[in-house]
């Protein structure tokens, strides 16, 4: 999907954290497409006529990761998780915003592991609610939370969750098995 290799993205990444301006350019350029598909896929869940669309999540979310003083990321896969999680946290702020104008909205049920879930639009109420809950999950389990973000918001594979968690496949596949067994119970109302 992306021009570049995973070791051209971790030597950008190396040059960006040095304060290398050009290397964070061309970092944008070279994992662009994906940070798109990661917005996009983010967005699909959103309410028609939302301000924000996929690019501009895509930059602030880019901009959010490269402006860190502190950040550093050791691959390809670590940064494109931290986008995630970004794009995340975006989204879930500009609905938390656009919740204190609205009063009153009855919550309803939220569904996860359906396969259609990604492609119907969820409420407000409902991306709070979930991101309560993931929030709640990553103070008892960070791993599983950190699974569910990087699969369901990230669209990463479970080899390149694997890669950047540090552990196996089967694990990533169980931590996300129990961790969404966690969220239906907590969500289900």
């Amino acid at each position: 999907m992306d021009r570049m290799s995973s070791g051209d993205v971790t030597a950008l990444l190396e040059r960006v954290a040095a304060g290398d301006a050009a290397a964070r350019d061309s970092l944008l350029a070279g994992v662009y497409e994906h940070l798109y598909a990661i917005a996009r896929r983010q967005m699909l869940g959103e309410r028609a006529g939302h301000t924000l669309s996929p690019t501009a999540l895509v930059h602030d979310a880019f901009l959010n990761l490269v402006r860190q003083d502190r950040a550093s990321f050791n691959d390809r896969a670590h940064f494109l998780a931290a986008a995630a999680l970004a794009m995340r946290r975006i989204l879930v702020s500009h609905a938390r915003k656009r919740a204190a104008e609205k009063r009153g909205l009855d919550p309803q049920r939220i569904t996860l592991g359906d396969e259609h879930a990604a492609d119907k639009p969820m409420s407000l109420e409902d991306l709070m609610a979930l991101d309560a809950a993931l929030t709640k999950l990553g103070e008892l389990n960070e791993r599983q939370a950190r699974v569910v973000v990087y699969r369901a918001f990230g669209a990463m594979t479970d080899a390149e969750i694997a890669h950047s968690l540090g552990v196996s496949v089967p694990t990533v596949r169980r931590d996300y098995r129990v961790a969404t067994a966690w969220l239906r119970r907590e969500l289900v109302p």
